[in-house]
């Protein structure tokens, strides 16, 4: 499974069994807690810190363009590439 480091203490996970999730999302993981936050920014199931929210939200918002490609080639199983974290 492709792994891309979000934040010291987050990361975001993307699946290859995505096509079971039609709506464009990320897996985020923070201190044992984890949410598919969709890339606008929405959680969709689970639970994340509103602090880490706020800042994966954020990360989210800089990099759509990259986590829509990202999508699409895990979509087509296809290997992700790596987005950068926040500073």
């Amino acid at each position: 499974m492709p792994r891309g480091e979000l934040l010291p203490r987050d990361r975001h996970l993307t699946y290859w069994n995505e096509r079971d999730h039609p709506v464009p999302h990320f897996h985020a993981v923070q201190a044992g807690r984890r949410a598919l936050v969709s890339i606008d920014g929405v959680v969709l199931a689970g639970e994340i810190d509103a602090r880490a929210l706020i800042r994966v939200t954020k990360w989210a918002g800089l990099h759509r363009d990259e986590l829509l490609t990202n999508w699409e080639l895990a979509q087509d199983r296809k290997p992700i590439r790596p987005v950068t974290p926040l500073p």
